[in-house]
C-alpha cells in the first residue's frame, strides 16, 4: 500500500510539474535563460552542409504551419504585430497587437512559421536566442519584435547577408521594440551570428552587429551576447552605422579603449556561461578552455567533422558523467540478483530534469545534494530545430529542418523539407494553454513526463526510440532525395513536393505512434507501484 501511495504522490507531482517548472524556468522575453543555438560552417560539417539550430525554451506557442508563397498587388501594405507567441491555434488572433504597417513586396517565399519563424523554401534558416542586455535600451514603442523581423526576412530573402541587411534597414526605419536578441542566420554557403538591441525608450532605431562564422568553425549562442570586436570594413563583419556612436552617447564606451560590443551593450557580464563552454569544449577539447576565463573564443575549429546528428546530440545534453551532472550525488546501494553483491548506482528515481520542489526537498535533507546548472536539454522546451542546408541539391530537397517537440532530450526528430507544403493537422494546435489530445506537443509530452518518474528504468527505451528515428531519418534521406528528383523529372514539381509532404507526415505519424506506445509501456511499468 505504501508503494501505491508513493506512486500516486509522485505522479501527482509529475502531472503538476508544468506549473512548478513555469515558476522556475519559463522566462519573460528579456530573461537570459531561454534557448540555445549551434552553428556549423560548411567545411566544419561532415557532409558539406551549413547548419544552424534553435531550442525554443519557454512557454511559447507550439502550433506551426507552412505559409505558402504569395503574390501581392502594387502598393499593398503588410501588418506588423506583437503578441504572436502565445496563441492557441493558427486562426487565433486574440492576443495580436497591431504595431504598424510597412509596404509589402510583390512576391514572398514559402516559410515554416514556428513561434520564431525559422526556415524558407530558398534554404534560408534562422535560429534564435534571447540575450542579456541593458534594460534601459528597450524601446517598447518600436515597431518590430524579433519574430516579426524573422518572418519578413524569410518571406523576402534568399541569403543570410540579404536577411541581415533587410533587418538592419527595418530596424533603422521603424524601430526595434524587443530586448536583446541573437539570430543565427544560415544559407547554403555561410552562417552568421547576429545580435541586436534597442537604443532606448522612444528612440526609433536600434544597434546591431553580425559576424560570419568561418567555414571551418562552429559557433554557439546561449542567451549571452558574444560579439566583441567590430570592424565594419571586414567583409565578414556587418554592423549598424550607429554602433559606436550610441555606445559613446550613453556612456557605455569612452571611445579610447578597444570597443567590445558585448561589453558595451550586454552590460559587462562575461560573454559565456555553462552551455557555451560545454559545447565548445566538447567539440575542441584540446583547446583546454577555461570556465574561469572572461571570454572564450568566439568560434572554434572542431577536432572532428560535425554531423547533423552531432548537433542533435548536443541539444540533448544534460552533462551526464561530468562535474556538472546534477544527479551525481543521488546514489543508492542495490544488491545484484545474479551475483548477490552490493553495488552503488545512481538512483532510478533521479533524473536531470527534477522539478524545483524535488530539488529543494533533497537539498533540505542535505545541502548541495543537487547543484543546479542550466542544461542544454530542458523540459520547458516548446520545440527545437536543427536546420541543414545543402547547396548540391535543389532547394526543395536540399534544405531540411529536423524538428522536435517538447524536451529535446526525450523526443524524436521529424524531417521537414523546403519543399514540404502542409503539416499534419495536429501541428496547428498549441498545447501550452491546457491539456489537449489534438495538440501535437502532447503526443510526446505525456510519455516524456511519465518517463521522468523513474528515469533509470525508462531511459533506455526512450533513448532507443530516439536513436531509431534518428537513424531512420539519416538512412532514408538518400532515398527521399533520389525519389524527389525522379518524380520531379517524370511528373513535375508539384507531384515531387507532394511526395515530400507525404513523407514528412508519415514520418511524424510513426513517431507519434511510438510515443503513444511508450506512454502505455511506462504506465504498465508503474501501475502496481515501484
Amino acid at each position: 500500500m505504501r508503494k501505491q501511495l508513493f506512486l500516486f504522490l509522485a505522479l501527482c507531482a509529475l502531472w503538476n510539474s508544468s506549473a512548478a517548472q513555469e515558476i522556475e524556468y519559463s522566462q519573460p522575453v528579456n530573461d537570459p535563460e531561454s534557448c540555445t543555438s549551434i552553428m556549423v560552417g560548411k567545411k566544419a560539417s561532415a557532409d558539406g552542409s551549413v547548419m544552424t539550430s534553435h531550442t525554443c525554451d519557454g512557454n511559447y506557442r507550439t502550433w506551426m504551419e507552412i505559409v505558402p508563397a504569395r503574390q501581392y498587388d502594387k502598393d499593398t501594405v503588410v501588418a506588423v504585430y506583437d503578441g504572436l507567441m502565445h496563441t492557441e491555434f493558427i486562426a487565433d488572433k486574440s492576443k495580436w497587437v497591431l504595431k504598424g504597417t510597412i509596404p509589402q513586396v510583390r512576391s514572398t517565399y514559402q516559410f515554416l512559421n514556428t513561434s520564431y519563424p525559422c526556415f524558407n523554401e530558398k534554404q534560408l534558416g534562422i535560429g534564435e536566442t534571447t540575450i542579456t542586455g541593458r534594460k534601459e535600451l528597450v524601446n517598447k514603442n518600436g515597431m518590430f519584435m524579433i519574430e516579426e523581423l524573422q518572418r519578413l526576412a524569410l518571406e523576402r530573402c534568399t541569403t543570410a547577408r540579404e536577411a541581415i541587411r533587410l533587418m538592419g534597414e527595418l530596424i533603422k526605419t521603424y524601430g526595434y521594440a524587443d530586448s536583446g536578441e541573437c539570430l543565427t542566420i544560415a544559407d547554403t554557403q555561410e552562417v552568421w551570428h547576429f545580435e541586436v538591441f534597442g537604443e532606448g525608450p522612444d528612440k526609433v532605431g536600434g544597434v546591431w552587429a553580425a559576424i560570419r562564422i568561418p567555414d571551418d568553425h562552429v559557433g554557439v549562442s546561449a542567451n549571452i551576447p558574444r560579439i566583441s570586436k567590430i570592424d565594419r570594413k571586414d567583409p565578414n563583419c556587418m554592423a549598424s552605422d550607429n554602433v559606436f556612436d550610441v555606445a559613446k552617447k550613453l556612456g557605455y564606451w569612452d571611445g579610447k579603449e578597444t570597443f567590445s560590443f558585448w561589453k558595451a551593450y550586454g552590460g559587462g557580464k562575461k560573454a559565456f556561461n555553462i552551455r557555451e563552454f560545454f559545447i565548445l569544449n566538447y567539440l575542441a577539447p584540446s583547446l583546454h578552455l577555461s570556465y574561469d576565463a572572461e571570454e572564450l573564443p568566439f568560434t572554434i575549429k572542431p577536432e572532428k567533422p560535425v554531423a547533423a546528428t552531432d548537433v542533435m546530440a548536443l541539444l540533448r545534453q544534460t552533462y551526464e558523467g561530468t562535474e556538472w551532472d546534477m544527479t551525481q550525488n543521488l546514489k543508492v546501494s542495490v544488491k545484484n540478483r545474479e551475483t548477490g553483491e552490493t553495488e552503488v548506482i545512481t538512483s532510478p528515481s533521479a533524473n536531470p530534469w527534477m522539478i524545483p520542489d524535488m530539488v529543494n526537498m533533497l537539498n533540505g535533507i542535505q545541502d548541495s545534494t543537487v547543484v543546479r546548472y542550466r542544461l542544454v536539454s530542458v523540459p520547458q522546451c516548446s520545440y527545437s530545430v536543427v536546420i541543414q542546408l545543402r547547396d548540391w541539391l535543389p532547394d526543395a530537397i536540399g534544405g531540411v529542418t529536423w524538428l522536435s517537440f517538447d524536451n529535446p532530450g526525450q523526443s524524436p526528430r521529424i524531417p521537414i523539407f523546403c519543399g514540404s507544403t502542409v503539416l499534419p493537422e495536429c501541428f496547428g494546435i498549441c498545447g501550452q494553454h491546457r491539456f489537449r489530445e489534438d495538440a501535437v506537443v502532447w503526443k510526446y509530452r505525456q510519455a516524456n513526463k511519465l518517463a521522468t518518474v523513474r528515469w533509470g528504468l525508462t531511459r533506455d527505451k526512450m533513448n532507443g526510440s530516439i536513436v531509431y528515428f534518428e537513424e531512420k531519418g539519416q538512412r532514408e534521406l538518400p532515398f527521399v532525395e533520389a525519389t524527389y528528383q525522379q518524380i520531379r523529372e517524370k511528373e513535375g514539381e508539384e507531384a515531387a513536393r507532394a511526395f515530400l509532404t507525404g513523407y514528412t507526415n508519415d514520418f511524424a505519424g510513426a513517431t507519434m505512434l511510438r510515443w503513444e506506445e511508450l506512454k502505455g509501456e511506462f504506465w504498465k511499468m508503474f501501475a502496481r507501484g515501484f
